[in-house]
């Protein structure tokens, strides 16, 4: 299995347009994106299916913009893209046909692969708790993956963005069950995360706060619509620390995002990353807005703080 991201530069692009879709594609436009995807590569896209509600309600990703990713990764020529995740909530099946991914992935013409179900390789990991876990062994077989989707409060991990989406969406609920906290994992939730970004490395990180979600995330929280918010990243790390500071925390304040810097998987200072698009500080005020009808609410006032608030 591949141990390093392609680009290990971290960049970051925010966009806002009209559409999730044509925002989406305008923060690849600004990243490398010839770096990451090369034509004949085996690209996986993980979208976050964690449950069978709808992306109006801020829990899934939208399928046309989903649709539209997977046609700008086609631009690039893989020699295969597969839609791979597992739901913790729900059979993932029932998640795809209850929102209507089924369409896109039959129009699309690409595979499914149900990453709770095998066959399985076993992933060695450095938890407390979860020594190794099953995981499908379609990423021992890709090149790129791409993790896409909605940023959220959550009542345990304090934030969902893109390594959250990995860490959960491999983990089989054939072994751990429905919803994956039978075998310890929720026992360290936060380590376990830690653990698996440490392990399954993240090509390109896309977070829509087109329809986030705030208060008793990852499902039951308040949608919030700031259409066309979308934040891309060839670092994780980068993008879940800009994603953490929309929703009002500095790196520290997310166990698995701290720990992660300490581990030097990525970048979460924002003032050494390169930013392209929309400027942070813009970025917070717009979803500030969206969200508490206040754009004065948000963690970077006067000026850009650094990882620990300057």
């Amino acid at each position: 299995m591949r141990e390093n991201r392609r680009v290990k530069e971290p960049i970051v692009a925010i966009t806002k347009a009209l559409t999730e879709g044509k925002s989406l594609e305008k923060a690849l436009d600004l990243l490398p994106i010839d770096k990451i995807i090369k034509k004949g590569d085996k690209v996986i896209i993980t979208p976050n299916w964690v449950k069978d509600k709808s992306p109006k309600e801020g829990v899934v990703v939208g399928p046309k913009t989903l649709q539209k990713l997977i046609q700008y990764v086609k631009t690039k020529e893989p020699s295969a893209i597969y839609i791979a995740t597992g739901s913790g909530g729900a059979e993932t099946p029932t998640v795809i046909k209850s929102v209507g991914y089924d369409k896109v992935i039959e129009e699309e013409n690409i595979e499914f692969i149900d990453m709770n179900y095998g066959p399985f390789i076993e992933l060695k990991l450095d938890h407390q708790i979860i020594k190794s876990t099953p995981i499908n062994k379609i990423i021992d077989e890709v090149d790129v993956i791409i993790s896409f989707t909605q940023l959220k409060y959550h009542e345990e991990a304090t934030v969902t963005a893109s390594i959250k989406n990995i860490a959960m969406g491999y983990p089989p609920a054939s072994k751990h069950g429905f919803p994956k906290k039978n075998t310890g994992i929720h026992d360290d939730l936060h380590g376990f995360i830690r653990s698996m970004a440490n392990k399954v490395p993240i090509d390109l990180a896309i977070i829509s706060a087109d329809k986030a979600m705030i208060g008793t995330g990852p499902t039951f929280g308040k949608a919030v619509d700031t259409p066309g918010l979308i934040i891309a990243s060839t670092d994780p790390l980068a993008a879940d620390s800009i994603g953490a500071r929309l929703l009002g925390f500095l790196p520290q304040a997310v166990a698995y995002i701290y720990g992660l810097y300490q581990d030097k998987l990525g970048e979460a200072d924002p003032k050494k990353m390169t930013i392209k698009g929309l400027d942070l500080i813009e970025a917070e005020k717009i979803f500030s807005k969206s969200a508490y009808d206040d754009k004065e609410a948000r963690v970077d006032r006067e000026e850009l703080k650094d990882i620990h608030g300057n």
